[in-house]
């Protein structure tokens, strides 16, 4: 249902991870965040590839800008009650403009950003041919992003894509000075297996996200293995959109070749549950309760 964001989103989320790991589908817009939340999610994530490839239909080689982050993180923070971090790419410049994206993007509800250290334009995470900035550098824009927010909850979380360019130790060594700049949590990209995600969790102290991304350099792991590691936050970015693309592309084949739908009705989301999913009867019930027409 339409409504403000919920207050405080980052001491929300931060109230989960005090309890354990959180689970967070990635999203996209805002009938993604509805489909997650209702099939249980109690926290979401706003996947910057998902974003970029719903919307522009390009690859995710920051060709979004901050402003289209903004619109989507804000259109997804209206209508679901939960808190919601978002991928923030590098900041979208130096630190004023990583300044003026942590305030454009606590402004539309968000509970959190992540912000990475990959030489701009960057990359996706679990690509070769990425390059990482300076330490100082990196640690100048995740001080730059502590002093804009304006809700000490808000997550700053600090991105380090090292591992595949410079090896594990060096990853590490970036996100302990990540965390001495003020980083309220760690996001380790690219890491190849469970080992190395227990070697982050043993020689790192503030919190950490882990990124389960299908089809890239870490293997499946299970959310009940990164409990057990102690991991806060655990992401699934793009397992929503990928199976949604396969579904649609199925579809529309099917619907070119033989010209009806009436061979997948049954794939498909009836009219009545996609107005349950959307919450229909209830907009319809608050119109008439403010005197207007039914919807």
């Amino acid at each position: 249902m339409l409504r403000p964001p919920i207050l405080s989103p980052g001491a929300a989320l931060r109230a989960q991870m005090a309890q354990g790991s959180v689970l967070l589908p990635g999203v996209f817009n805002g009938i993604s965040a509805l489909s997650a939340h209702r099939a249980g999610a109690t926290a979401l994530y706003v996947s910057g590839a998902g974003v970029t490839n719903a919307s522009l239909g390009v690859p995710d080689i920051a060709l979004a800008n901050a402003t289209e982050f903004a619109v989507a993180s804000a259109a997804i923070c209206q209508v679901v009650p939960v808190p919601v971090i978002a991928d923030a790419d590098t900041g979208f410049g130096e630190v004023w403009n990583v300044a003026r994206t942590v305030i454009e993007m606590e402004r539309t509800g968000l509970a959190g950003i992540h912000l990475e250290d990959q030489v701009s334009p960057k990359r996706c995470g679990h690509l070769d041919g990425k390059g990482v900035i300076e330490v100082g550098h990196m640690a100048q824009k995740v001080r730059a992003a502590v002093e804009a927010k304006r809700d000490p909850s808000f997550l700053i979380i600090a991105r380090t894509d090292a591992r595949g360019i410079e090896g594990i130790d060096a990853a590490i060594d970036r996100a302990n000075a990540y965390a001495d700049a003020g980083a309220d949590a760690i996001f380790a990209e690219g890491l190849t297996s469970e080992d190395e995600f227990a070697q982050f969790r043993d020689r790192v102290r503030v919190p950490l996200l882990a990124n389960m991304t299908e089809f890239g350099k870490t293997p499946l792991i299970p959310f009940s293995r990164f409990q057990e590691l102690g991991y806060e936050l655990v992401i699934f970015p793009m397992t929503g959109f990928r199976v949604m693309l396969k579904a649609l592309d199925e579809a529309f084949s099917e619907l070119i070749q033989t010209g009806t739908q009436a061979g997948f009705l049954d794939r498909m989301r009836t009219r009545t549950e996609l107005y349950a999913t959307l919450n229909y009867d209830e907009y319809q019930a608050r119109d008439a309760s403010y005197g207007g027409a039914k919807v």
